[in-house]
């Protein structure tokens, strides 16, 4: 069986709460993700418990509207050890409908200030039915390892 997952790691040397504190912020997922694809948080509250739905506006030129919005659920808050959400849509009747993948960060301190950082984007509860019209994932492995290095540059005051 193909794997389906895909992950990358980094060490910052920012301690893991600083990290942490940074991934719970809706507001800074534009400058992590650095592809131009998530836009802004349409949802701005910090990211508190596990259930919590946040929504950020987004564009890609593939996409059939262009300019659309993601609901994001969050599926794991440990803080300042790891943090995770499903990425869905909201349905015309209000409905959320997840797709099946999940970003996830997983944050192990190596000391008072220093901290290595594991992003997996995992796609392995995505139904057929979404896998017929999309592939996964979506964008080659150099992306996570791209969106860690603008984590570490936002963490680190650069």
């Amino acid at each position: 069986m193909d794997q389906e997952n895909v992950s990358a790691t980094l060490t910052v040397a920012v301690p893991a709460a600083r990290v942490f504190a940074v991934l719970a912020d809706p507001t800074t997922h534009s400058a992590i993700d650095g592809t131009g694809w998530v836009q802004e948080a349409a949802d701005r509250a910090p990211l508190t418990e596990v259930g919590q739905i946040f929504r950020m506006d987004m564009y890609h030129a593939n996409h059939p509207n262009g300019d659309y919005q993601v609901a994001n659920k969050v599926q794991v808050l440990d803080p300042p050890r790891a943090i995770g959400w499903l990425t869905g849509q909201e349905k015309g009747d209000g409905r959320l409908e997840f797709g099946g993948w999940i970003w996830r960060y997983d944050l192990a301190p190596l000391g008072p200030s220093e901290t290595e950082v594991t992003l997996t984007y995992d796609w392995s509860e995505v139904p057929q039915s979404i896998r017929e019209y999309l592939q996964f994932p979506p964008f080659g492995p150099e992306h996570l390892t791209n969106s860690l290095h603008h984590l570490a540059e936002l963490v680190s005051g650069g």
